[in-house]
């Protein structure tokens, strides 16, 4: 059997060849193109360039020009470079290439035809007539300038194969196509397509790669591949690819196109729309529309000199903008905010105390001297003839009900109300507003409030005034100086409207939980109104009057479905719901009411009757518990009462000795500094009445007193316990226990003296929570306790004292 035949190409033998693969014929070399084996290598960056292809390549490194030069006029014949394209880094990016590393071993040689240079410091530009594949056998020179020996890959002519026909033919056809997506080729491709021969595959599938948009990466591939057959149906999968893309290129323009001339028809028609109302008298412009917008508010309104000018000046610069303008939109806003103020405009306040008094005790039931307060606050604005410049401060423990006095008060004399709270604020923009020169400008809280009202002169209450805050941002609390003071705010100036607005008819209420935390400036502009808390009586009229029938309405029930006692309520006010506002007592009848609830849908029930041993079941173990922590009295234990910001509160103080050679006294309970100054006056105190009592002068020489308030985690600090400390260690000394059910409070000095203490109402509540019979005041708190309502002091003996002898004598009475 005879061999199947073998071919040599450039002096090696190829692979061995199937039926079906490409069978070159011999390639003719003319002698004028004998191609030198030794290149001088330029590198390229983009893209790869194929043989039978005339090209410009420009060369902008100095060595590489260089380079070039020298070959020029060294060579009297023609010149030949080496074409080798870099390689990218792994990020796809193109460096300068260094080493032979840095480019692709299979390249083009290229025929230099011209040569061009406008002088030294620009670029040369070459034009190259690309010849034959080479691959580089050795690197001869490195960077900057390289040298290669090379080895040909020659162009060989084919004979006729159906397949690779097939395979050109379908090059052309995708070419064709591709030249009605792209209009912008056609010239470059027709000319291509008539300089291509079908019978020419291998240079059929060169051209068509160069004229794709593929990747440097993939026409590499294309030149590396040395066969013909893998090399055609490589071009033709990337002339695929780049026809797909034309393809969804143009679907993208169609759409984008559409939506473009949709636009534009409904543009034009919308302006022809206008034109033809214009005409026929229907309708005006934006300008006009909004012009006779804003003069028709303006005929409603009484506005200042100040305020017409500027008005004036913003309707001459609307007409001269045009509608499509950015500013035309800062200053419709603008215009906007000024014309719909109720300048000039007030509601007429109503001074029927009969009136304000029914609506206050419907709301509410107790704080009988906030009530009074309130009516006497409307009786001056019934003689004066206004309220304005009025401020007032509630402050209370939560849940006492400020904020719901404030509505009564609005209803009470006929004003809108606009409530928003200051807690956490801490951007001074909240309360005057931002400049118009920032993006979304708008006025502050207060413009806001007189806008929403639609009048000059509404109640507005300003929630949780204590807990204002500041920051980088500026200081609300400043800010609101202005706002307050009935000397500054007739011109208060927001920093949007730039133009002053009178504030003085604006009745201000604030709330707040403690008087520490308002800035004492803010403070001295305001009328304080004290809300105590409520004690079990209040809280449990409060509840039948008001909470129950809410939570009722709230929960779909009726009364005869749920029967609540006075004594079921009673005993849940004492369990769990002891603090001096309502909430808490609130939160525990939704509990009770949902529970009950589920129960009725469950069983079917008509009616659930509550009992006050169902509690712990509805709501659970108790919360609070007897305060009473001692049953019986004992030596070195005192109840005190506190005054915090949830109210009023009692305080055990407990004193021990322990026998020892060095005596000390020491205390705990996180007390704060003016409360230890108060333990350290009572302990001299004592050592010093003691020191002539021969029976206990020895006691404190002999002993280390350590002197203790429960509740260790709770801070506390103040200076009326000073008298139940020095009860305490007195007696500690004497070794006796105070009277059962007694309580006491007062400011103890250096010499013995009680001094008066504040919050007398709340620390009178909390030691009748408590079951208290019996207190002792300092005798300068007689006049306020004489003020507190009659029920408030029923049930309890109250001693008056101004001198700690007198304490004494009433805690260690025979």
């Amino acid at each position: 059997m005879s061999e199947k035949p073998k071919e040599v190409i450039d002096g090696t033998v190829s692979e061995e060849l199937s039926e079906e693969e490409e069978i070159p014929t011999r390639s003719i070399v003319l002698a004028s193109e004998v191609l030198p084996d030794i290149l001088p290598i330029f590198p390229i960056p983009d893209r790869p360039m194929f043989p039978k292809m005339m090209a410009p390549l420009v060369i902008m490194e100095p060595v590489s020009k260089r380079v070039m030069l020298d070959i020029l006029k060294s060579s009297e014949k023609a010149t030949y470079i080496g074409l080798l394209l870099m390689k990218p880094t792994l990020e796809g990016i193109i460096k300068k290439a260094e080493t032979a590393k840095d480019l692709y071993q299979v390249g083009t040689v290229g025929k230099v035809l011209e040569v061009q240079q406008a002088d030294q410091n620009q670029p040369i530009h070459v034009m190259v007539q690309v010849l034959e594949r080479f691959k580089i056998i050795q690197m001869l020179k490195e960077a900057p300038a390289f040298q290669a020996k090379v080895e040909y890959w020659h162009s060989v002519e084919m004979e006729k194969n159906e397949e690779l026909k097939a395979y050109s033919v379908s090059i052309i056809d995708a070419m064709k196509e591709l030249i009605q997506k792209k209009p912008m080729f056609r010239e470059e491709l027709n000319l291509l397509l008539s300089r291509l021969n079908v019978n020419e595959p291998g240079t059929l599938a060169d051209f068509s790669a160069a004229m794709t948009s593929s990747s440097a990466e993939e026409l590499q591939e294309i030149l590396e591949t040395r066969k013909i057959r893998p090399r055609i149906e490589k071009s033709l999968i990337l002339l695929k690819k780049e026809l797909e893309i034309s393809k969804l290129q143009g679907q993208i323009n169609k759409r984008i196109e559409e939506r473009l001339t949709t636009q534009q028809r409904e543009f034009f028609l919308r302006e022809q729309l206008k034109e033809i109302k214009k005409e026929l008298g229907i309708t005006k412009d934006d300008k006009e529309s909004e012009a006779d917008k804003f003069k028709k508010r303006l005929s409603r309104l009484t506005l200042t000199e100040e305020a017409q000018e500027r008005i004036d000046e913003e309707l001459e610069k609307l007409q001269l903008l045009e509608p499509s303008s950015p500013e035309f939109n800062v200053t419709r806003s603008y215009l906007d905010w000024l014309t719909i103020l109720p300048w000039g405009r007030y509601s007429q306040d109503k001074y029927d105390l009969k009136r304000a008094e029914k609506i206050l005790n419907r709301d509410h039931f107790g704080l009988k001297d906030v009530k009074e307060r309130i009516l006497e606050f409307i009786s001056v604005g019934k003689v004066k003839g206004n309220l304005s410049g009025s401020m007032i401060l509630l402050i209370g423990p939560p849940g006492t009900g400020k904020t719901s006095i404030g509505q009564s008060i609005a209803k009470s004399i006929g004003r809108e109300f606009f409530r928003f709270s200051l807690g956490g604020m801490r951007d001074e923009a909240e309360i005057k507003g931002h400049r118009r020169t920032y993006i979304g400008a708008l006025p502050g809280k207060f413009i806001n409030a007189i806008k929403t009202c639609k009048t000059s002169n509404p109640l507005i209450m300003l929630d949780e005034i204590d807990k204002i805050g500041a920051s980088f941002q500026g200081d609300p609390a400043s800010a609101l100086l202005e706002v307050l003071d009935p000397e500054q705010n007739k011109d208060f100036l927001d920093h949007y409207l730039d133009i002053r607005f009178d504030l003085s008819k604006v009745l201000f209420i604030c709330t707040a939980n403690q008087l520490e935390t308002i800035p004492r400036p803010l403070l001295d502009r305001m009328e304080i109104i004290p809300l105590s808390g409520y004690i079990l009586e209040e809280k449990v009229q409060i509840a039948k009057r008001h909470l129950i029938p809410k939570q009722l309405k709230a929960h779909g029930l009726t009364k005869r479905q749920v029967s609540l006692p006075d004594t079921v309520i009673r005993d849940l006010i004492d369990g769990y719901a002891r603090e001096a506002g309502v909430r808490g007592l609130e939160n525990q009848i939704k509990k009770i009411y949902r529970k009950v609830t589920k129960q009725i849908v469950e069983e079917d029930v008509p009616q659930v009757k509550l009992k006050s041993s169902d509690l712990q079941k509805l709501l659970g173990r108790r919360v609070f518990h007897e305060e009473q922590l001692y049953k019986k009295p004992r030596v070195g234990v005192v109840m005190g009462l506190a005054y915090t910001s949830m109210g009023g509160a009692t305080l055990f103080i407990e004193a021990t000795k322990i026998a020892s050679k060095s005596p000390g006294f020491k205390r705990t309970g996180q007390l704060g500094d003016v409360m230890l100054e108060s333990s350290e006056i009572a302990y001299t105190h004592i050592r010093s009445l003691l020191s002539e009592n021969k029976k206990h002068k020895e006691f404190f020489d002999k002993h280390f007193v350590h002197l203790h308030v429960p509740a260790g985690a709770t801070p506390k600090d103040g200076p009326s316990a000073g008298i139940t400390m020095a009860c305490a260690l007195y007696s500690l000394a004497i070794n006796r226990p105070i009277k059962a059910n007694l309580a006491m409070t007062g400011e103890l000095s250096l010499t013995g003296l009680v001094m008066p203490i504040g919050g007398l109402k709340e620390k009178l509540i909390a030691a009748k929570r408590a079951g208290v019979t019996e207190i002792i005041f300092p005798l300068e708190n007689k006049d306020d306790f004489d003020d507190l309502e009659d029920y408030l002091k029923e049930g309890i003996t109250t001693n008056f004292v101004n001198s700690f002898e007198q304490v004494l004598k009433i805690c260690f009475a025979k």
